[in-house]
């Protein structure tokens, strides 16, 4: 009983946050070509390029947790929210859109899900590169399963199981949960969860077959 009055205050403490401030995934696009991976990142410069100035500062739950050795300073402040107020923020600086474009790309490689956040009915004011291993919100959607934390993106991943050649990587990469092996170690493949994705791409970028790659997700009627 005592921890289900735990969840159940935890999963309100959520629910307050989410009153607050919305979180969206921002996907990045990748295509493959021979041996590299080309990252193309149109939805996120077209936001930064319209922001006037951008600021970097270090992520504030990895800093905090420790949970894992992805890189730390990953957090994007953008617009009149990349001004003094922010910039009084130890580690924080103003840098150009191709570093925060550089930034973004780090991120992903080190499998890292884009959340651009913003207060209700304003403006996105912060970008952040984040993990279900630190971050407050991604965290909750797992154990919680509680969707109405962050906002999926308008793609979501499609899978081939005619081209894959069950290496494990997608399963490795994904936040969400939505890709598990089919037995464990047993290279027999991977079964895909569409219902658990939220269209970030990390699996789509290292897919080294080829196997899964972006569709635009079916609009709810």
């Amino acid at each position: 009983m005592a921890s289900e009055g735990k969840r159940s205050y935890e999963l309100h403490e959520v629910a307050e946050a989410v009153d607050h401030y919305a979180a969206r995934i921002i996907p990045v696009h990748v295509a493959i070509q021979a041996k590299q991976t080309i990252l193309s990142l149109p939805e996120m410069e077209a936001l930064l390029s319209k922001a006037g100035q951008i600021a970097l500062g270090p992520c504030e739950c990895r800093q905090k947790h420790g949970n894992c050795d992805a890189p730390v300073e990953t957090c994007l402040s953008v617009g009149k929210w990349a001004g003094e107020e922010m910039l009084a923020h130890a580690g924080w600086r103003i840098i150009t859109l191709s570093e925060a474009l550089g930034v973004l790309r780090r991120s992903h490689e080190a499998g890292l899900v884009h959340l651009a956040y913003r207060q209700r009915d304003q403006e996105i004011s912060v970008i952040c590169s984040c993990c279900s291993c630190c971050c407050w919100f991604l965290k909750a959607l797992k154990r919680f399963d509680y969707h109405d934390a962050i906002a999926e993106s308008a793609y979501v991943a499609t899978y081939d199981p005619a081209q894959c050649s069950a290496c494990g990587v997608c399963v490795s990469r994904c936040q969400f949960g939505a890709w598990t092996e089919d037995g464990a170690g047993s290279g027999k493949g991977v079964s895909f969860d569409p219902a658990r994705c939220f269209g970030c791409g990390l699996c789509v970028g290292t897919c080294p077959t080829g196997a899964i790659s972006f569709v635009e997700r079916p609009k709810a009627r």
